[in-house]
C-alpha cells in the first residue's frame, strides 16, 4: 500500500505504509524520552501511543529503527533511547505541526518593541525575560549587530572622572550606547569641535569601515603628531570595536537546573563552560545560520565533544534592519516541539514590528 504525506513545507513525500509506521514508532519513542528520560519499552509505546499495531510488529519496527541509527538499546533488557541521528530525524518528521504551530501572546511582544522603541535593548531584556519564563530554559538574545549600519550622528559627553558616555546613532534610528575612558585632558571646547569634525568625517559611512579601516587610517596618516586628537581616536576606535559586535544576554529561572540532566556534575561544567563561551557560540551561530526562520544545533554540530548532550535552538531577528539572535541553551531530551516555534514566532514579530525607520503597532 503506497501513501502520500506532506511532511515538509513544499514537497510532498510518497512513502509506504511501513515507512509511514516507522515514522509513527520514531516519533512516539522520543516523545516519550522527552517526557520521562526513561529507556522507552515497545509495551508502553503499544499501551500509550501504537495502539493499533500489534506487539510483535512493533519488537520488528523497533529493531529496524535500532538497525538505521536511529534508536539504541542501552542493555539488553531495557527499552529504547533516541540517537543524536534520531534526534535529527525527529524534528524533520514534526516539521509539519511546528509550521502549524502559533502561539496568541504575539501581542504582547508587539506592545513592548512599540512601547520601548527608543531603548531597544531593553525591550529585548525584557522579551529574554518572556521566553525564559515559557521555556523554563536558559534563554539567550544576542544584540543586534551593528557593524553592517550606517553612522547618522556621534555624540560624546563627559561624565566625570575620565569618562565619557559615547552614543553612536545609525541611519536605520537604532542608538548604541556605552562608557569610554579618556585619562588625558581635554576641554569642553576642544571636545565639541573633536565630536563636530568627527561627524563630518564619518556620518554616511559603514560602522564596520569606521571601526576596522576609517579610524585606524585616521590616526596613522591624519593625526599622528597630534597627541590629543591621536589619543582620542585610540579610545573611540577601541569604542568603536567593542559596540559594534555581538553581545549575549543569558536569563532563565534555576529551575532549568532541576531537569535530571543535571543531576550529573560533569553536565553541569559542561554546559557553564558551553555558556562562557560566547565567541564559539556566536561564530556556531554565525557557521549554521542558513537563512531558516529557526535553526536547531545538535551533536557534533555543537562543535565541542563535552557539549553533545545540549542542544542549541535559535532565530534569526532584525532590528530595523540590523540583525540578531534569540533562543535557548538547552538538554539534548527538550521539547523542540514547543521551543522551535515559539523561538520563530518571537524573532518575525521582533523583525516585523521594528520594520526600518518605524514601528508598526498593531
Amino acid at each position: 500500500m503506497i501513501e502520500v504525506l506532506k511532511y515538509e513545507k513544499g514537497k510532498v513525500q510518497y512513502m509506504t505504509k511501513i515507512q509511514r509506521r516507522l515514522r509513527q514508532a520514531l516519533t512516539a519513542v522520543i516523545d516519550e524520552f522527552i517526557l520521562c528520560m526513561e529507556p522507552v519499552s515497545s509495551r508502553m509505546l503499544n499501551e500509550k501511543y501504537l495502539t493499533d499495531v500489534s506487539s510483535a510488529t512493533l519488537r520488528l519496527d523497533l529493531m529496524k529503527l535500532e538497525e538505521r541509527g536511529f534508536i539504541s538499546q542501552p542493555h539488553t533488557s531495557a527499552g529504547r533511547v533516541p540517537t543524536i541521528k534520531g534526534y535529527r530525524e525527529y524534528i524533520n518528521l514534526i516539521a509539519p505541526q511546528i509550521e502549524s504551530t502559533t502561539f496568541e501572546r504575539m501581542d504582547l511582544l508587539r506592545e513592548l518593541l512599540v512601547r520601548y522603541y527608543k531603548d531597544t535593548p531593553r525591550a529585548l531584556h525584557v522579551i529574554l525575560q518572556l521566553l525564559a519564563r515559557e521555556t523554563e530554559q536558559l534563554c539567550f538574545v544576542a544584540e543586534p549587530e551593528v557593524s553592517s549600519g550606517y553612522l547618522a550622528n556621534l555624540e560624546v559627553f563627559p561624565i566625570g572622572n575620565g569618562k565619557f558616555i559615547f552614543v553612536m546613532s545609525l541611519d536605520s534610528g537604532l542608538d548604541k550606547t556605552m562608557v569610554m575612558r579618556f585619562d588625558h585632558e581635554i576641554t569642553d571646547a576642544q571636545l565639541r569641535r573633536l565630536v563636530r569634525y568627527l561627524n563630518d568625517e564619518l556620518v554616511g559611512l559603514r560602522v564596520y569601515d569606521i571601526a576596522n579601516k576609517v579610524l585606524v587610517e585616521m590616526r596613522e596618516e591624519m593625526h599622528k603628531d597630534n597627541f590629543l586628537v591621536n589619543m582620542f581616536l585610540k579610545e573611540l576606535h577601541k569604542a568603536f570595536i567593542q559596540i559594534s559586535d555581538f553581545y549575549i544576554n543569558f536569563d532563565g529561572s534555576i529551575s532549568f537546573l532541576e531537569q535530571p540532566e543535571f543531576d550529573d556534575k560533569r553536565n553541569i561544567l559542561s554546559f557553564m563552560n558551553l555558556v562562557q563561551r560566547q565567541d564559539l557560540l556566536l561564530k556556531m551561530m554565525r557557521d549554521c545560520d542558513t537563512g531558516e526562520s529557526v535553526t536547531v544545533l545538535i551533536g557534533e554540530n555543537m562543535g565541542q565533544p563535552q557539549w553533545q548532550d545540549f542542544c542549541l535552538i535559535y532565530g534569526r531577528y532584525e532590528v530595523f534592519g540590523i540583525p540578531g539572535y534569540l533562543g535557548v541553551v538547552a538538554p539534548l531530551r527538550t521539547n523542540y516541539r514547543k521551543l522551535i516555534p515559539l523561538i520563530r514566532e518571537m524573532c518575525f514579530t521582533i523583525t516585523d514590528t521594528t520594520k526600518r525607520g518605524m514601528m508598526i503597532p498593531r
